[in-house]
């Protein structure tokens, strides 16, 4: 697949980089979750510059360090002395050379030093106040365990607290983007096809890639694609999410899939998980860990009770509600039946996915201050999927998601605005329109 998007943060590590050229070294952040094209933006942003590109594999210090030499070498065209053991010395080397000459420094996987030498980032610390104002490297980590790159650079007890000059989260292709996608790859695809698209990967680059690669972007080729023998697919939300919790990830993973499955108030998964105090493991996979969010209705004090959690990525949301919940099926290798599994339930499960989708979509316009859902706690007939409050004072939009626009009751949605307007906004001009499929 061809590179798509990313145009802001291109200019900015352009920009970055002819600053640390010419003035002095910036160090520049690119966080993200895995998939989502880091290594791919930094690449093509150096791509023109000399560049070492040094990847964090969990080995021995000294072995890393062996691994590094040669490259170094040949990206500077210059000797770099052999037997040195530790990080600290070749960065030292590394930032005497950016005294005389100008280059990038990508080191991928950043966090990974952590479970080599903890050390190394103070030695970094140190060495990087000592050098940076008078060399010209610009340096680029990156790095896919959120919780950790928030540790080294945001948590002020860290060495390398404060010393990042820019940090760049990633997020996944935008709804113009996926447009453009299915309309480069599958130019005849239905409105079906790209909502399978956006609920199954969410917009993460590498998903899109695999899908567009294995000219599979019909709903059932994607399907079939996923669920099968030796899918990279079938451990991915795995892989993913391991690293992130640690040997303790079963709870997690527990709540994760109780939230797929549509139990998404903290009393509901407690009694799902046999009545277990999860409250300490809903924060930290909110603050820490960035997988799931609070949702309150629109417009709710932050004291309400009518909270409900949901998982922020659609492909996790995805795996959890299959791949994760029919393990059983995954064992046996029973791939058939895993796929009449998903195609059965598809029109159910992206009614939902398709109100994220309205949700993305109207969020991209930047016509509106605060987009939600709205329910009344004590009344669930009274809930509505999305109220859209607009820039202008006073103006709001209200929508009913529907698949197909012939379900749609325009009377039933015009009780439950009469009955938001009465609860959260009584001075409100509000618009009511209903979108489906044929809207996208």
């Amino acid at each position: 697949m061809k590179f798509y998007d990313r145009e802001n943060e291109l200019a900015e590590l352009k920009r970055i980089q002819t600053l640390s050229f010419t003035d002095h070294s910036r160090l520049t952040v690119i966080t993200g979750r895995r998939r989502i094209g880091k290594t791919s933006l930094v690449m093509k942003a150096v791509k023109d510059a000399p560049t070492i590109y040094l990847f964090v594999s969990r080995k021995n210090e000294a072995s890393l360090c062996a691994e590094y030499i040669p490259l170094i070498s040949q990206a500077l065209s210059t000797y770099v002395p052999e037997g040195i053991k530790a990080f600290r010395s070749l960065f030292q080397y590394l930032l005497e050379q950016a005294k005389s000459k100008a280059f990038n420094l990508v080191i991928d996987e950043f966090q990974e030093f952590y479970n080599i030498n903890e050390s190394i980032y103070s030695d970094m610390q140190n060495l990087w106040d000592s050098y940076r104002m008078d060399t010209h490297m610009n340096l680029i980590v990156s790095g896919s365990a959120y919780s950790l790159m928030q540790k080294i650079f945001r948590n002020s007890k860290e060495p390398l607290f404060g010393r990042a000059d820019n940090i760049i989260k990633l997020s996944a292709f935008s709804i113009a983007t996926l447009k453009k996608i299915m309309h480069d790859y599958q130019p005849n695809h239905t409105a079906d096809d790209l909502l399978a698209l956006y609920s199954f990967t969410g917009g993460i680059p590498k998903y899109v890639e695999l899908f567009c690669d294995n000219g599979t972007l019909d709903v059932e080729g994607m399907i079939s694609f996923m669920a099968r023998d030796n899918s990279p697919f079938v451990d991915e939300g795995k892989y993913l999410l391991i690293e992130e919790f640690g040997k303790n990830y079963a709870t997690y993973f527990s709540i994760l899939n109780a939230i797929s499955g549509g139990i998404n108030t903290q009393s509901a998964i407690e009694a799902a998980l046999g009545e277990k105090s999860i409250g300490g493991q809903l924060k930290r996979l909110i603050e820490d860990y960035n997988v799931i969010t609070r949702r309150r209705p629109i417009l709710s004090k932050k004291g309400t009770q009518a909270i409900r959690y949901e998982i922020t990525d659609n492909f996790l949301r995805f795996w959890f509600n299959y791949f994760d919940r029919y393990r059983s099926l995954v064992e046996i290798k029973n791939y058939v039946g895993l796929q009449q599994i998903i195609k059965a339930d598809y029109p159910t499960y992206s009614g939902h996915c398709l109100e994220l989708y309205f949700k993305q979509l109207l969020a991209e316009t930047s016509q509106y201050r605060e987009i939600g859902s709205w329910w009344d706690l004590k009344n669930g007939q009274n809930e509505i999927d999305i109220v859209a409050l607009k820039l202008e004072k006073d103006k709001a939009l209200v929508i009913e998601v529907k698949r197909q626009k012939k379900n749609f009751k325009p009377e039933l949605l015009k009780q439950k605005v009469e009955h938001l307007k009465n609860k959260v906004l009584p001075k409100y001009n509000i618009d009511m329109q209903c979108l489906s499929l044929e809207d996208m």
